[in-house]
C-alpha cells in the first residue's frame, strides 16, 4: 500500500472500478492540512473514478471525481460536523453532505474542482 501523501495511500483513492490512480498533488496537500488539523483518520469511501465507474458513466458528463479534485470521507454527527468546519477553514467551498440512512455509509464529499459553481454546499 504506497502512500501517495502523508495520510493518504493510493490503494485507498485509486479508481474502485478500474484501479487507476490520478489525483491532483495541490488537492492532496489539502486534504493532508484538513486531516493534520482535524487529528483524526479520514476514511476514504470514493476517491477518483475513470470516466468508465458506473457511477461515472451514468452521468451526462463526468462528474468531479473523475478529475481528482474530490473525495468522499466516511463520517457522521459531530465529525462530519467538524470536517465541514475545518475544510471550510482550509479555503474548500464545494461541500455535499449525505447524513441519512445507515450511519456507516454516511459521508462529506469536498472538492475544489474549478469549472464548478463555488461556492456550493447540498446534500443527498
Amino acid at each position: 500500500m504506497a502512500k501517495v501523501s502523508k495520510f493518504f495511500s493510493e490503494d485507498e483513492l485509486k479508481c474502485q472500478h478500474c484501479g487507476e490512480y490520478q489525483y491532483d498533488s495541490n488537492f492532496l496537500d489539502l486534504l493532508d492540512s484538513i486531516r493534520m488539523e482535524l487529528g483524526v483518520p479520514m476514511r476514504v469511501s470514493s476517491g477518483y473514478r475513470c470516466p468508465s465507474h458506473p457511477i461515472e458513466a451514468a452521468k451526462s458528463q463526468p462528474g468531479v471525481h473523475s478529475t481528482g479534485m474530490a473525495v468522499d470521507i466516511l463520517c457522521h454527527g459531530a465529525e462530519a460536523l467538524d470536517l465541514v468546519r475545518v475544510a471550510q477553514a482550509h479555503g474548500i467551498s464545494r461541500i455535499g453532505v449525505n447524513q441519512k440512512g445507515d450511519l456507516a455509509q454516511r459521508f462529506v464529499h469536498l472538492d475544489i474542482c474549478d469549472d464548478r459553481p463555488r461556492p456550493a454546499f447540498w446534500s443527498y
